[in-house]
């Protein structure tokens, strides 16, 4: 399944989310790119098997296996529209949770960066969250000194709530606004 930003946005920013099956993150997790994009039926990039990337691929596995639901929110692969080139991968950290809070997750390629292409998909995955009726607040968590992703957000309402420190990256200002 995938989901699409409205045809408002430039058409080289119209970013398409495919869904990335058990199968295909378990190939990714493993460093199989070949066997990930066979699985996703897309060409996906070499940056989809980054130290970084593969971690994201192994916890993503371990929770759809825990939890099946949660497959129709993680993260999915990004494809620019009407292009067809994959520029990165995107989506929640999971289902809302109790409070209809969904926390948004994105990362584009170095090789795409710096093109509108994150703020592209930060809005297709804000609409989405706007469309669902369980949700009822998009968070973003980013590094205080991460400029880039503080500008990406900029614009779009985020208003800071506090901060949290995160086994992986560091301390994290944590962002919220109403979906």
């Amino acid at each position: 399944m995938s989901y699409q930003v409205d045809r408002e946005t430039p058409p080289a920013r119209n970013p398409r989310f495919v869904k990335l099956t058990r199968a295909a993150m378990t190939a990714l997790s493993d460093g199989d790119l070949s066997r990930a994009g066979a699985e996703a039926g897309i060409a996906l990039t070499p940056y989809f098997v980054t130290e970084e990337a593969r971690g994201l691929w192994k916890l993503r596995t371990e929770q759809v296996t825990a939890d099946p639901d949660s497959a129709e929110w993680i993260t999915r692969a990004v494809v620019a529209e009407p292009e067809g080139q994959v520029i990165g991968y995107a989506g929640y950290h999971g289902p809302p949770d109790d409070a209809g809070m969904v926390e948004i997750g994105y990362s584009v390629d170095p090789e795409y960066r710096r093109q509108g292409f994150a703020r592209a998909i930060l809005s297709g995955l804000l609409r989405r969250a706007a469309a669902e009726p369980a949700v009822r607040t998009a968070r973003v968590s980013i590094s205080p000194d991460n400029v880039a992703s503080l500008a990406t957000i900029a614009g779009f309402g985020f208003v800071k709530t506090g901060e949290q420190w995160d086994e992986e990256d560091g301390l994290e200002t944590v962002f919220e606004v109403p979906a």
